[in-house]
């Protein structure tokens, strides 16, 4: 009897400390809202502004299942969906995606495909026979793609070249693009000057890259119209990434004495990066920060002149559930 009762109260007790001690929000609600409220604020400025969510692709229906109702409101809100280690990387770098695993997400890309998404897929390899077969994949499913040989996403890979569907078109919608650049740590480039000229001298149809240079230094609008040029007389679209499922200690809105549970929307420190935290995204402290003001992270991305935001940490919902 007192083992029974021990046990019961080690329970609840565990209960009691669970990441879910939020019983009445649905945490994949709670995230298509945070989206939707980031495309709501910044296409009613800029109604060609894109939102691309990474990861987290289950949103597509209410239920999270495959066989689930589309959710129009959020389909609606998106022009288009990112997923990492489609083909490559799901369980290591250079490493086959097991088909299960593949499976089941082209499932939910396929409902954002048809609902007229591009689908954007970064796989991670770099043997040369494999970035080829990423690409061939992915082009056969009708996704554009980018196979990373770096997961730091700090390099423009020689590999292939010239790169898959190159052209010299002029990008104005997500529509046109058939390739794209992702390199959003620009640590091997001296100056914004290097890492611009190392982007114009590439083909790409579309750049996803950071609006810092380094923690402090942000592109300006005419470095980003700069970035859009091609080196052979096209244009491309450009990008900015954004966590908003994480924050990150060297960002400009980390203020000195934050930690986990100070601020209340701060939480766990994710232990395979270090500096970035866990956040309840749900909360409305953490959601100014992001967007709805003209101090936000939104729209300091918006005044640099960037074509849209690529939403990361959206599979947040996850951890606390």
């Amino acid at each position: 009897m007192k083992k029974a009762i021990l046990f019961l109260c080690l329970f609840f007790f565990a209960v009691s400390c669970n990441k879910n001690n939020y019983p009445d929000l649905d945490f994949k609600q709670e995230m298509r809202n945070f989206v939707i409220g980031i495309s709501e604020y910044s296409k009613a400025v800029d109604p060609d502004f894109v939102i691309i969510p990474q990861n987290g692709i289950e949103l597509v229906t209410t239920s999270g299942q495959e066989e689930g109702t589309i959710n129009e409101d959020y389909l609606t809100a998106v022009d288009a969906h990112g997923q990492e280690d489609l083909f490559y990387g799901y369980n290591g770098d250079d490493e086959a995606t097991p088909t299960e695993d593949n499976s089941y997400l082209r499932i939910f890309l396929d409902k954002s495909k048809n609902a007229g998404n591009t689908i954007f897929v970064t796989d991670y390899c770099s043997t040369t026979s494999k970035m080829a077969a990423s690409y061939n994949q992915n082009h056969t499913s009708g996704y554009i793609s980018f196979a990373a040989n770096h997961r730091e996403l700090d390099n423009i890979p020689g590999y292939p070249s010239p790169i898959y569907g190159e052209n010299n078109g002029v990008i104005t919608s997500l529509s046109q693009v058939k390739n794209f650049l992702y390199l959003i740590n620009p640590q091997i480039y001296s100056s914004k000057a290097d890492f611009i000229n190392a982007v114009t001298s590439t083909n790409y149809d579309l750049l996803i890259m950071d609006l810092f240079f380094d923690e402090t230094t942000e592109f300006t609008a005419s470095e980003i119209t700069q970035l859009r040029n091609k080196v052979n007389g096209g244009k491309r679209l450009v990008v900015s990434y954004m966590s908003i499922g994480e924050a990150e200690d060297y960002r400009y809105y980390w203020q000195s004495g934050w930690d986990s549970g100070d601020p209340s929307f701060i939480d766990d420190e994710n232990p395979d990066w270090a500096g970035n935290y866990k956040v309840r995204f749900w909360e409305p402290e953490w959601q100014q920060i992001i967007f709805g003001n003209d101090n936000s992270y939104t729209k300091k991305i918006m005044n640099a002149g960037f074509d849209g935001v690529y939403l990361d940490i959206i599979e947040a919902f996850e951890y606390f559930e």
